[in-house]
This record gives structure tokens, C-alpha cells and sequence, in this order.
């Protein structure tokens, strides 16, 4: 059953001059923490569907605002994926500070069960604490960091982006080679990018191409938007559908704590290897 959530927003600790926002249950203990790393233009007050769920559920989540969020009016540098990645490192360094600013949570966190989970360009993010490649082959890979949970993560880039991504996105061209952190990837098989020259299986290739523990949640019908978790009535969800919200909800938050998956088979499908 999911419980009362209690949310504090901007929290600005360490680094963080752009605000950190700590959702978690008002009770229970040894509370595992979810990461989470908004997609490109969102922030912190994004994805309540999953990040209000995951804390009603018995997590702690974490959302950093990166500094491409529409909310801060920055110019892009050309160091943005850094920082997003050093955004989320810094909110795991900052944990007991981050759990200090919220009523009542001081004592109540596992530090030792960290997940990160993504988004779009914040699966890309996350990736990289799993252990994916950065272009340059740097390792980023967080040991603190137990599993993730990749939603609608962009493929592998070289000939598989447009002109016009290679271009402006150099960035978009991890390897997956040595993510070896178990790992949760959701793709809807409707999700056709601009960026890439291949259809919807492009953002399959994080499970595809890693070794290990990774399992496979397909969104049949699904777009980039996954149904609409970046936020209710969000203008951005071109495939608005409640069910497949409620799926994505279910099968993560059981991801999470290590259950077994139900999937409805009329709504997606599971792969593991």
C-alpha cells in the first residue's frame, strides 16, 4: 500500500546552487535511495509519476536540476554531460545533508542501497554511473551505485546518428561494453528519434550491448514519452496512456526492491539475460 510522501523543494546543498528536490516516505526505515536524472529541458519538479510513486513505495528519490532545465535559462556547454553526470555523484556525496533538510528523515536512509535511474538524456546520464563509456573510453562507473533503471536511454551514436545529432550531440556515442551493473531498460516500440537513424530498437542497445544482469521492459505502443512519466499533463507526452504509466510505475518500483516482474502482455514485454 503506498504511503504519505513528504517532498522538500529546492534544497541547496554542496554544489547544488540549482536545487535538489528529496521526496521520501513519512515513515519507515532503512529507506533505499533512487537518483534520478531529469530528461533534456525538464527538472527537478519533473516526473511525479514516477518519482511520487517510488516514494509512496518506500524510497527515498533524489532529483537534481541539470543545468540545461528550461527553468534556469542557461546557454548549453559544451561540458554538459559532465556535469550531469558530477550532479548526480554530488547528490550521493551529499546524502546525509540532503536527508538532514527534510522533516523527519534524519536516521531513516540506507546509504548502502543507491539506485540511479533516467530518463532520455538523463538514462544517459545514469548509464555512465552503471559503467557505460564516455566517447573518450573514461570509466565514470559509481561502485556506491547498485543497479539503474534506464527509461527511453539513446543508443550507441557513430553512424547510427543523424548528421544533425553527430553535429551538436557529440556526447550521444557511449559504449555499453562494460556496463556491468544490473540494470532495468524500458523502450516503447514507438519511439522513433530524430536523432538516430534507426527505428525504436536504438534504444534498446543498452541491453543489447552490456554484459551482465540486465532485463528488458518493452512498452508496446510506447513513444519517447513512455505514456506520459515526465509529469501529469505534461505538453510533452505525445502518447498520453495511464496504462502503460501505471505499468512502467509497477515494474520499476519491483526492479527496485528486487521482486519479480508482473507485466500486463497486452501492455509490454520482458526479456532478461
Amino acid at each position: 500500500m503506498p504511503t504519505p510522501v513528504v517532498s522538500v523543494h529546492p534544497i541547496t546543498v554542496s554544489q547544488h546552487d540549482r536545487g535538489v528536490r528529496v521526496s521520501a516516505p513519512v515513515d519507515g526505515s532503512d529507506l533505499p535511495v533512487v537518483v534520478f536524472s531529469h530528461g533534456f529541458g525538464q527538472s527537478a519538479r519533473s516526473y511525479e509519476p514516477l518519482a511520487g510513486h517510488w516514494a509512496a513505495h518506500g524510497f527515498v528519490v533524489v532529483q537534481p536540476t541539470h543545468p540545461d532545465s528550461r527553468t534556469l535559462g542557461r546557454p548549453l556547454t559544451p561540458d554538459v554531460w559532465r556535469v550531469r553526470v558530477d550532479d548526480l555523484r554530488h547528490a550521493i556525496d551529499s546524502l546525509e545533508d540532503l536527508e538532514a533538510a527534510v522533516p523527519g528523515l534524519r536516521g531513516r536512509v540506507d546509504h548502502g542501497n543507491i539506485a540511479v535511474a533516467g530518463h532520455s538524456w538523463g538514462a544517459q546520464t545514469a548509464s555512465e554511473l552503471l559503467g557505460a563509456r564516455t566517447p573518450d573510453g573514461e570509466d565514470l562507473r559509481d561502485p556506491r551505485v547498485s543497479r539503474g533503471v534506464l527509461l527511453a536511454v539513446t543508443g550507441r551514436g557513430g553512424a547510427d546518428l543523424t548528421p544533425f545529432a553527430a553535429e551538436h550531440f557529440p556526447f550521444m556515442s557511449p559504449s555499453f561494453d562494460d556496463m556491468k551493473t544490473p540494470a532495468l531498460v524500458v523502450a516503447g516500440d514507438a519511439d522513433q528519434s530524430q536523432l538516430s537513424t534507426r527505428g525504436p530498437d536504438w534504444f534498446t542497445d543498452a541491453y543489447h550491448l552490456s554484459p551482465g544482469d540486465k532485463t528488458l521492459l518493452t512498452v508496446f505502443g510506447g513513444e519517447h514519452s513512455l505514456g506520459g512519466i515526465s509529469g501529469y499533463e505534461s505538453a510533452e507526452t505525445t502518447d498520453e496512456n495511464p496504462a502503460r504509466v501505471a505499468l512502467i510505475q509497477r515494474v520499476t518500483t519491483a526492479f527496485l526492491r528486487g521482486e519479480p516482474l508482473d507485466v500486463d502482455s497486452s501492455l509490454g514485454g520482458v526479456e532478461r539475460k
